[in-house]
């Protein structure tokens, strides 16, 4: 399986609009966060997590030219605002594209993007498929891949990471009960968000983080959903444990 990091910041994405603190004046390209999406390869099948705003930027920055399916997370619109960019995969294949989410999470894209399930379409809209994961215990199949669901808490909203294989991807948590931690254990490489160094509300902190990536010990870790406040990616990588890196956007690994 090859992945890659579309994106790996926070909501506002770094540089923040209207900040001159020294990490959005960076200019270390690893310093430059979109917001956050990873893009699987595995047997055959193209698959992201998360089409955030910057979506349409990932694809064409990495040459996403096939797409088989979409895996949402949650529903905040920095994970799905990039939804309409599907079109161009409608069009160049011919087809709908699956959408894999909770019921929840799909009730709300529904909403938002009232025009692709609207009666009466308008012509060249998003064409998509709808795949509920109705059981946040049992693996799903993504166009034949395994999907594990892990169930985290994001402040007080239920989200979702998921296994594939060796490779877990977790964001936008701050809580992880004993189950999900057992679920993520055994993995070669887990991506876990760290927000900053101050406690947050939602995120894990980047000592809580490196806190839960070192009881679980896996192969190789990467930091994702990083803020402006965490500090320069130099100066804090270099702070970490020798397993554990910061991702940044373009970062592809094998596993």
């Amino acid at each position: 399986m090859q992945v890659t990091f579309l994106g790996t910041g926070t909501s506002q994405g770094v540089p923040v609009i209207g900040c001159a603190c020294a990490v959005c004046r960076s200019v270390d390209y690893r310093d430059k966060r979109l917001r956050v999406s990873v893009h699987l390869q595995v047997r055959g099948k193209s698959i992201v997590i998360d089409s955030g705003p910057d979506f349409r930027q990932q694809a064409l920055r990495e040459q996403i030219n096939h797409l088989d399916a979409l895996v949402f997370t949650h529903e905040h619109k920095d994970h799905t605002g990039g939804l309409d960019d599907i079109r161009a995969y409608n069009f160049r294949q011919q087809q709908d594209m699956p959408l894999h989410a909770e019921p929840r999470v799909l009730a709300q894209l529904k909403q938002e993007y009232a025009y692709i399930f609207a009666e009466h379409k308008y012509p060249g809209i998003p064409q998509v498929k709808l795949h509920p994961i109705l059981n946040d215990q049992d693996v799903f199949q993504v166009e034949g891949v395994g999907f594990q669901p892990i169930r985290a808490l994001h402040y007080k909203l239920p989200v979702l990471g998921f296994r594939v294989g060796n490779f877990t991807y977790l964001t936008d948590a701050n809580h992880l009960g004993p189950e999900a931690l057992e679920q993520m254990r055994g993995s070669e490489v887990i991506v876990l968000n760290a927000l900053r160094h101050e406690k947050h509300i939602s995120h894990f902190t980047l000592r809580e983080a490196v806190d839960i990536l070192e009881d679980l010990a896996p192969t190789r870790a990467y930091l994702t959903h990083i803020s402006h406040q965490l500090g320069r990616h130099r100066e804090v990588e270099a702070q970490l444990p020798d397993f554990i890196r910061l991702a940044y956007d373009g970062l592809r690994i094998s596993c």
